[in-house]
């Protein structure tokens, strides 16, 4: 817990200013799933990125 180092599971690849709030991309480190997060003052969401098919975006690791 206290002397070991852990990777991050989660690496950002983007974060834009986005009117009040913010759209992150997300990389999952071990599976390669990216996910855009936005943040706004009236919520958060969490959501896997979709490319031009519907397919789940996944990054080589």
């Amino acid at each position: 817990m206290f002397g070991s180092k852990k990777e991050k599971r989660f690496e950002e690849i983007s974060v834009q200013h986005y009117q009040y709030g913010l759209i992150m991309l997300l990389v999952d480190t071990e599976t390669g799933v990216n996910y855009m997060h936005a943040w706004t003052p009236q919520g958060i969401s969490l959501t896997p990125l979709l490319d031009e098919n519907g397919d789940v975006v996944v990054s080589n690791r």
